[in-house]
């Protein structure tokens, strides 16, 4: 294959060497725009795709794979087509276990190679962060350290945020851990990516700001 056939397309561009892509969107119709020919290459391709999605939307979401000509039945039995369940990832024991989701992705990606799969594609949506479960606060963390394992990867993972559900301080956290990034329909590397252990050491800092002031609140 040519590196050009080798390349992986998002929103109508090819990736960057760093895969670890966040992609804002509003709605769903915008987020099917990016993200439907990205699921279907992989497909078309023989690679596997991995998408974690809201339990409510499984139906929706397998018919509108169907509406780009995606066997889903035949993918769904082959585990070429894994769809993931928030309650089976990022909630499993009914909180956000940061360390263990981590664990999760990598066992996700290396079970891709192990079953033959040249490339796995995965993509998670992050509506659940909105609602108040235990651990939720460790998000922005997450997708810092999540920096520390993708890059031993060549597959893509895409970090999926609907803008009209998140507030503006949680939306520069999230686009400041994610080397590449998709805004406004435009896949772009970002100039605005922090490596996680200036991230990391940042979000440690802001911790005991907040301790601090409490305390003295306090006192």
């Amino acid at each position: 294959m040519t590196e050009q056939q080798d390349a992986v397309h998002l929103a109508g561009s090819a990736l960057p060497r760093s895969r670890h892509v966040c992609v804002f969107y509003r709605g769903l119709d915008e987020a099917d725009e990016i993200l439907l020919p990205f699921i279907k290459e992989g497909i078309d391709r023989g690679e596997k795709i991995v998408h974690i999605i809201d339990p409510k939307q499984r139906d929706n979401y397998l018919r509108r794979l169907q509406h780009v000509a995606i066997d889903t039945s035949a993918a769904e039995a082959s585990g070429q087509l894994d769809v993931r369940l928030w309650d089976n990832a990022y909630l499993r024991f009914g909180r956000f276990d940061q360390h263990g989701m981590l664990a999760l992705l990598e066992e996700a990606l290396t079970e891709g190679r192990a079953q033959g799969y040249p490339l796995t594609r995965i993509l998670g949506h992050a509506d659940w962060a909105i609602e108040d479960f235990p651990g939720v606060h460790d998000l922005v963390e997450y997708e810092s350290r999540l920096n520390y394992v993708l890059p031993k990867y060549p597959d893509p993972v895409v970090c999926l945020y609907d803008l009209t559900k998140y507030d503006a301080e949680i939306v520069i956290d999230i686009l400041r851990t994610h080397p590449t990034v998709v805004v406004g329909g435009v896949l772009q590397e970002n100039p605005f990516y922090v490596p996680p252990d200036d991230f990391l050491r940042e979000l440690q800092a802001r911790h005991l700001g907040n301790t601090a002031h409490e305390r003295f609140s306090r006192a």
